[in-house]
């Protein structure tokens, strides 16, 4: 048996597994129990690592099996169930991505807000062709994981013709990003507050995403005006966002649930 537990972070939903018991299976293990209609169903499962030096490591993969640098909103699930049930308030995860420092600000049974270190932000402007598309302009993003933004005036969040969902395909997967690339679809409300939707490399249309929010927020602060404090909203809910200056580290603050905890057959599982 695997035990596992279930979180989510504004509907962005993930599974926590300790790291000991994938045995190099990490990819199968994802694939099969984030499938929605015959496992546990989630975006991605964070595998948690304890080191014999009191360090937790995290790898995350993706519903596709495919390994991601990091999550935001998979770090903040993971500091949650450690604040929750083992009551650890304040802790660095290090993932592919680098370091992230999460610190809980409150707790209410299994629901916790969480504020999160997410490193300095890389924002450059960026166009390419998409094939029946024709020029796409955007902005990448770097948070320790990539991004591509589009702002978009439409209320659907649709642009070039297409919804974001079809955009959204088209670039995750386009030969600009040879490793891939998350997708945000923005739209700049006004100087405090962003609305944005999010197709995710390995996952497809997510209800949110911690690192989207943060890409999303960047992108907005350093080229349309937006102000260095941030209600950025997604399908799943608002999370907030600091960024003070371009040099200095983004500040992630939002919620995170622990739905359920359980333990799957490795027979089930694999087969």
């Amino acid at each position: 048996m695997i035990p596992f537990v279930k979180a989510h972070a504004c509907g962005n939903d993930f599974l926590i597994v300790e790291e000991n018991l994938a045995q190099g299976r990490h990819a199968e293990l994802a694939r099969r129990l984030c499938a929605r209609t015959t496992s546990v169903g989630a975006d991605g499962v964070e595998f948690l690592e304890r080191t014999a030096e009191g360090a937790f490591n995290l790898r995350l993969f993706n519903a596709d099996g495919s390994e991601a640098e990091l999550s935001g909103n998979g770090t903040r699930c993971v500091a949650a169930w450690l604040a929750v049930h083992e009551r650890i308030m304040e802790v660095t995860l290090h993932t592919h991505g680098g370091p992230r420092t999460c610190r809980t600000l409150r707790v209410e049974g299994e629901e916790c807000m969480i504020s999160t270190l997410m490193g300095v932000p890389q924002v450059m402007p960026h166009s390419f062709d998409v094939d029946g598309v024709g020029n796409v302009q955007g902005v990448d993003v770097n948070v320790g994981n990539p991004h591509f933004v589009v702002f978009t005036d439409a209320e659907d969040f649709s642009s070039h013709g297409l919804s974001w969902e079809e955009l959204g395909a088209k670039i995750c997967t386009h030969p600009a990003f040879p490793s891939g690339t998350n997708v945000e679809f923005v739209r700049v409300l006004d100087e405090d507050r962003i609305e944005f939707r999010i197709f995710e490399r390995g996952v497809g249309p997510t209800h949110s995403s911690g690192t989207g929010t943060c890409a999303s927020s960047a992108a907005s602060i350093a080229l349309r005006g937006a102000g260095h404090i941030l209600a950025a909203t997604s399908i799943g809910g608002t999370q907030q966002v600091v960024w003070p200056a371009r040099d200095e580290e983004m500040e992630l603050t939002g919620p995170a649930e622990i739905v359920c905890v359980g333990e799957v057959s490795v027979d089930e599982v694999l087969g």
